[in-house]
């Protein structure tokens, strides 16, 4: 029976090391997400690994070649307790996947998935780690947030790539 586990794989080595997993016959999941970044003035969309570092690989510990894995390029290790892989509880490669297709993991456009009143974190700026409701869209990249400031609401225009769902 097979089940999913972790790998871990080297510093911005996932590609690699699920290219090399899949040459071997390992069936393997790296979920990502889509994120603004910004370089030389210019923004753009980019898709980024949800769990950098890490990806799934489901194998039956009983008949599989398993410790092939820990020589694949690309793979720093499995995680292990003791020495056999530690498995992923059933169904949460399942829902990581289903939460992957509905959206959940496109950072992009904050707005779109919240409404008026909703929770919201700043993560970026002077009032990072702040957490206020969402007022309103001002704009396409900026939104308005009212932020609780020394005793009282304050209403602040941030940018959107600024704001995360709470």
């Amino acid at each position: 029976m097979t089940d999913w586990y972790v790998a871990r794989t080297h510093a911005a080595s996932e590609a690699k090391a699920v290219e090399n997993l899949i040459r071997q016959g390992y069936e393997v999941y790296l979920p990502s997400c889509r994120r603004w970044r910004k370089h030389a003035r210019r923004r753009e969309i980019v898709q980024r690994p949800l769990f950098p570092s890490y990806l799934f690989v489901t194998f039956d510990i009983g008949y599989a070649r398993w410790r092939s894995i820990f020589s694949t390029v690309g793979v720093a290790s499995l995680i292990c307790n003791a020495s056999l892989p530690t498995r992923v509880p059933k169904g949460v490669v399942e829902a990581i996947r289903d939460a992957e297709k509905a959206g959940y993991f496109d950072y992009t456009n904050v707005v779109a998935r919240l409404k008026a009143g909703d929770p919201v974190r700043v993560a970026r700026g002077p009032f990072a780690d702040l957490v206020g409701r969402l007022q309103s869209a001002v704009s396409g990249d900026r939104v308005r947030v009212l932020l609780e400031i020394l005793g009282r609401q304050a209403p602040i225009e941030l940018a959107l790539s600024e704001v995360e769902a709470v």
